[in-house]
């Protein structure tokens, strides 16, 4: 039996690339054949072949995996494949609602909505479809899909214990020797990440508990214009010495990055999993988050959940959180057990399991 996975993107460093490759490990050790295909493939990833190189003829022995995130050209040849009998998984890891993207990006607003019109189209030809979270699931159970299940992201949490970037974390130790809290982020700069709101709570942070205090958002921008934005806001706000925006963090930065902060505050309003709250988990940072689609079902236990984003309510949140020790102590432990939940052998024995017991059924 083959299980091969079709993606249109299959990016460097981001959360699905990372899921796709850890799925195939699985299969693979599971004694199924399997191979990734992708539109767009980065060149770090040898072995990966483009879609349409796929195998033509439609094989009983066949499964395609495909991964919906994005409007991809490849989704209507995949409906036709499955009009024709290819047996279709699809494993949905969200799109963002257009709406947060008009203003911004007018064209990739466009493009989030033929990829939820995209979607609900392989709901008629898809036999299983699994889902990030709950939250990402309920959005196919509505869109029509008939089985459906729930099957985390596959993460390598040992990945998160390597030694981080030297010059960054003595860089950022310097900083800390100057006092203040450290606040972190990490996601990109998009609308639906609303730095925005993270940018109006740490300056009331600033002005009314903490005049020392540093922010950090580090990940790339999906919409230059709301970046341009948020600079803007960091200028007006005078936040400019307190802020850093950091584009292009490898791996190692970012560990140095969560070495070194005190919490990581995150105010996004739509999330089908959120990695960056995992990372926060196992590596011991406590966090403040606003409850928005899936994020109180991967934090569960493990977070202050802010429902009022009122810049005051949120900067009280985070101070209170930090002048508490026993309260933080606590909550960086409940994170570390809730990380337990998530280790790569629990989530790929999870996702083994629905996909063999789809293919027992059928």
């Amino acid at each position: 039996m083959r299980i091969d996975q079709l993606l249109p993107v299959l990016g460097g460093h981001d959360a699905i690339a990372a899921h796709v490759l850890q799925v195939r490990t699985a299969l693979r050790a599971a004694g199924f054949e399997s191979d990734i295909y992708a539109d767009v493939v980065d060149a770090r990833h040898a072995g990966v072949r483009p879609w349409l190189d796929g195998p033509g003829r439609i094989s009983p022995d066949r499964v395609v995996l495909y991964h919906a995130s994005t409007h991809a050209p490849l989704a209507p040849w995949l409906v036709q494949r499955g009009r024709r009998g290819e047996r279709i998984v699809v494993d949905y890891h969200n799109v963002t609602p257009s709406a947060y993207f008009r203003r911004w990006l007018p064209d990739a607003a466009e493009e989030m909505d033929a990829a939820r019109a995209e979607l609900a189209a392989l709901a008629p030809v898809t036999g299983l479809a699994l889902a990030d979270s709950g939250f990402n699931e309920a959005e196919l159970v509505e869109l029509g899909f008939r089985a459906t299940a729930t099957a985390p992201l596959l993460v390598d949490l040992a990945a998160y214990h390597q030694p981080p970037d030297e010059p960054t974390l003595a860089r950022l130790r310097r900083q800390r020797e100057r006092g203040g809290a450290a606040w972190l982020f990490v996601g990109r700069i998009a609308p639906n990440k609303c730095q925005h709101d993270l940018l109006a709570a740490f300056a009331v942070y600033r002005r009314l508990m903490d005049p020392a205090a540093r922010l950090t958002l580090v990940g790339g921008a999906t919409a230059p214009a709301y970046l341009a934005a948020i600079e803007r806001m960091v200028d007006e706000l005078d936040l400019e010495p307190a802020v850093e925006i950091a584009s292009g963090v490898g791996h190692a930065e970012l560990l140095a990055h969560f070495a070194t902060a005190d919490a990581f505050v995150c105010l996004s309003e739509h999330e089908g999993f959120c990695v960056p709250l995992l990372e926060a988990m196992e590596l011991g940072l406590p966090i403040v988050a606003h409850p928005a689609a899936a994020v109180p079902e991967t934090v569960g236990d493990a977070a202050v959940l802010v429902a009022d984003k009122d810049p005051l309510t949120v900067a009280t949140a985070v101070a209170e959180l930090l002048a508490d020790e026993p309260r933080r102590l606590a909550l960086v432990e409940a994170g570390r057990r809730r990380a337990r939940r998530f280790e790569l052998a629990t989530t790929s024995a999870e996702l083994l399991g629905h996909l063999t017991a789809h293919l027992a059924a059928v």
